[in-house]
């Protein structure tokens, strides 16, 4: 019997009541940490050269990758060896630690419950703390608009592509995930700093996020009517609109996104004070307003609850799930 199974189910449902422990040291942290720390040295091994950050990269992703994931694979080992019910107890409160989706919609909302005051300066510094792009010029609709952004790629990079990891491997797989998304949103960036640096890690998260960003794209479209929105839309604008990003992957489930709610996403934005040229995703039908990040989070939950039937079916048909 794969116990991880079992153990993906029960920390899906705990993560949905009780999303991350602020009490608890969360494991992505550390894995953060390691990257924080790990770069320098690594910079510093290499020749300042086009060639020897590429290669200086290419080993700190594996050093991080190898570290994030050799780690738990030994304390499962070891908790297995002592007891089972440990074991178990471990691959459940780990499953629950990598999903993100009550704590996804915590910080989303947060940046609603800022607009719905009125107190713009508050909400942008609210979605500050979720999106990468400069927040300080923005209007209500531009922080509107981040937000449910932000809940639409992360449906697939928060919660359903860390779970289907799970489901095939376990903590351990999903840790390998989220180490190399960890290392993409901190050293993945197409600027001087981290352009040759962190190229292998952002290609490496394009790869893993290839197949899983597509399932939650067509998830949120299946959801749209589940949540009150456009399923109509929904496909309308994901079949045209799912190619319109620098990345492979993450206008998946904006456009989907933004076909369920009737609005248009994505556009030009600057990031530390430089101006990107971004392709737009979905038609102006409205502005984008703060009650969308609600309407967005309702797509957002219904769509993982899929992603985990899914899962679930998936196993009891392939045997994984009989006692």
């Amino acid at each position: 019997m794969k116990y991880h199974i079992y153990a993906l189910i029960l920390g899906f449902v705990l993560d949905l009541i009780f999303g991350d422990p602020r009490c608890l040291y969360h494991p992505i942290c550390l894995i953060g940490n390691l990257i924080s720390h790990g770069e320098k040295p690594f910079r510093a091994a290499f020749p300042k050269t086009e060639k020897g950050e590429l290669a200086a990269g290419v080993f700190f992703c594996i050093f991080v990758v190898a570290v994030s994931t050799a780690v738990p694979f030994g304390l499962l080992y070891l908790a297995r060896n002592i007891n089972f019910w440990l074991y178990f107890a471990l691959l459940t409160f780990w499953s629950f630690q990598i999903l993100a989706t009550k704590s996804l919609k915590t910080e989303s909302m947060k940046v609603y419950d800022a607009l719905k005051e009125g107190d713009l300066e508050k909400a942008r510094h609210a979605v500050s703390m979720i999106v990468g792009r400069d927040t300080q010029a923005l209007n209500e609709e531009g922080v509107a608009k981040a937000a449910v952004e932000t809940v639409a790629e992360n449906s697939s990079d928060g919660v359903v592509a860390p779970l289907l990891f799970l489901a095939i491997g376990g903590p351990v797989l999903g840790f390998f995930y989220k180490a190399v998304n960890t290392l993409d949103s901190m050293v993945g960036y197409k600027n001087d700093k981290y352009l040759y640096f962190g190229r292998f890690s952002a290609k490496l998260d394009d790869v893993l996020n290839y197949i899983p960003a597509r399932i939650s794209g067509l998830l949120l479209v299946a959801a749209s009517p589940l949540a009150g929105l456009s399923i109509s839309g929904a496909w309308r604008i994901w079949l045209r609109d799912r190619r319109n990003h620098a990345s492979p992957n993450s206008a998946q489930t904006e456009a989907a996104a933004a076909g369920a709610l009737e609005v248009q996403l994505a556009g030009d934005a600057y990031y530390f004070g430089k101006l990107y040229k971004k392709p737009t995703i979905g038609d102006p039908i409205r502005p984008v307003e703060y009650e969308d990040i609600r309407r967005m989070n309702r797509l957002m939950y219904a769509g993982v609850i899929l992603a985990l039937t899914l899962v679930a079916t998936v196993a009891a048909l392939a045997g994984v799930l009989a006692v």
